[in-house]
């Protein structure tokens, strides 16, 4: 055979290797899940672990398998008075946020100009960069009988005790002013994602300012303003700082309630059920709440 005639195929270039297709995504996305799995679920089931163990005085925790931590929690109406005290402040709190938001986002997205409004978001934002504790430690120095103002409202013969410390009335507005940030930094984006010439059609058409908000900005705004209430809910339904600093002791909200248990009584089983319970019922009123958002709006949109 004459070596000539032997021809030798060109070795094709090796590129780099590609993952499968239909294994793409799952392997893409694993390190995410990991990570999930990890950080969150694991302590969880962590703590509905524990949360069904036996405290013991001496021992602390006793492993095993028994109901009585909830049983105690629905058999005493202390602690049930504590959880809705908690929904109903944390749903109180979240309502006003909403009312003094949407105004508010809605002026900055609409009738402010781009310069001073980074200037005025920039304002609304230093808060968030300052601890709770601080920021309620000066709610305090506000709040109390003798404090700032008290004597404001001196100048106008106000001499009587305004009873704003350690009071549901001053941890709702210590509240207010911790959350009220995230409510307009998450409506100002929504807002501004709105066409404005649909308003602009609106108003051409004879409709009004009012009917305006109502028949097209805030049903296009919807799944931002659920968002927003969302977040405010469920960071006051876990707040700690703001409840101990603004109630005071005789004040209780889950939160504080769930560290007196963990690191004072030291009854970790008994805490871990508060907490469970406190995830629960937020997750639950959470995706209830949103469901029911979610049909009207979808009512809207037909």
């Amino acid at each position: 055979m004459n070596t000539t005639d032997l021809t030798l195929d060109p070795i094709p270039p090796r590129g780099p290797a590609r993952i499968p297709r239909k294994l793409g995504a799952p392997w893409l996305s694993a390190p995410a899940i990991i990570f999930v799995a990890l950080c969150l679920l694991a302590p969880l089931a962590l703590m509905l672990r524990n949360s069904l163990n036996r405290y013991d005085a001496s021992e602390l925790m006793i492993s095993a398998v028994t109901a009585e931590n909830y049983a105690k929690f629905f058999g005493d109406a202390f602690y049930q008075e504590v959880l809705w005290r908690t929904v109903g402040i944390s749903a109180l709190a979240t309502a006003i946020c909403l009312v003094a938001g949407v105004p508010l986002a809605y002026f900055l997205a609409r009738h402010v100009a781009p310069g001073t409004k980074r200037i005025l978001l920039l304002a609304i934002l230093i808060p968030l960069l300052i601890g709770n504790a601080v920021r309620t430690s000066a709610w305090m120095l506000i709040l109390n009988d003798q404090g700032v103002l008290a004597a404001f409202l001196g100048f106008f013969g106000w001499n009587g005790p305004l009873g704003l410390m350690y009071s549901s009335a001053g941890v709702t507005i210590g509240l207010v002013s911790v959350l009220l940030p995230f409510m307009v930094i998450t409506l100002n984006s929504v807002f501004e994602s709105i066409d404005q010439n649909l308003e602009d059609a609106g108003e051409s058409l004879g409709a009004g300012h009012l009917t305006i908000m109502r028949r097209i900005v805030l049903p296009l705004a919807m799944p931002g303003i659920l968002a927003g209430s969302v977040l405010c809910f469920i960071l006051s339904m876990n707040a700690y700082a703001t409840p101990v600093l603004l109630g005071g002791p005789t004040f209780h909200m889950m939160a504080p309630t769930v560290y007196q248990q963990i690191a004072k009584v030291m009854n970790w089983p008994f805490g871990a059920a508060l907490a469970f319970i406190l995830m629960a019922v937020t997750m639950i009123l959470t995706i209830g709440v949103s469901v029911m958002v979610q049909r009207r709006y979808r009512k809207w949109s037909e």
